[in-house]
């Protein structure tokens, strides 16, 4: 019974997964369009990205917890997401060299944050490698922005598009992974998120 409303839990956030992805590819995609758009312009799209995807994660997190299933992780990596985003757009007049780092930091928090999730993740549903995979591009770009902290204007803002992009494609997939799992343990009903906590 505990499994079940864990794996249910788990399995009705897919719908802020699939947003929170979509919100990465609408920033890489713009990221693109607008290469050269750096200094102000770019921290303050950059904030909103993780603002959003900040407050996403913690309405999972809720839900998780509203189903009985573990919150901690996702709640943790939400309200970093919020912080970062909080704090590139009430400061976005700081210097590039900072924001920079701020960006790797955020990056590698988030990704080992991803990889700890992902490995609970398997314990329900095997052979998923979706979000295990966007931890290790999380935690490689925040490595390559605090490695190359110097590195060109442009080269910053098409290495955030293409993390942007990647990060983005893998939460879509894992959020339709998730939707397909749920189909799978309640034999093709779509359950309601609110009221699965009742459900044991």
């Amino acid at each position: 019974m505990l499994m079940e409303k864990a794996e249910l839990g788990l399995a009705s956030r897919w719908g802020w997964v699939v947003c929170r992805g979509v919100i990465a590819i609408l920033f890489g995609l713009v990221a693109f369009a607008r290469p050269g758009a750096m200094g102000f312009s770019m921290v303050l799209l950059f904030g909103c990205f993780a603002f959003a995807a900040g407050i996403s994660t913690i309405i999972a997190a809720v839900r998780s917890g509203r189903a009985g299933d573990s919150w901690g992780g996702l709640l943790l990596e939400g309200v970093l997401g919020i912080i970062i985003g909080a704090v590139a757009l009430l400061w976005p007049a700081s210097t590039a060299l900072a924001f920079v780092w701020l960006i790797g930091a955020w990056a590698i928090a988030t990704g080992a944050l991803e990889i700890y999730n992902a490995v609970k993740l398997r314990k329900i549903i095997e052979h998923e490698w979706a979000l295990g995979l966007a931890g290790l591009v999380s935690l490689a770009f925040g490595l390559l922005m605090l490695y190359r902290p110097i590195a060109g204007g442009v080269a910053v803002v098409w290495w955030l598009g293409a993390y942007a992009l990647i990060f983005g494609v893998l939460m879509v997939v894992l959020g339709f992974r998730l939707r397909s799992f749920q189909r799978t343990i309640t034999g093709g009903r779509e359950l309601p998120t609110e009221g699965l906590h009742q459900r044991v």
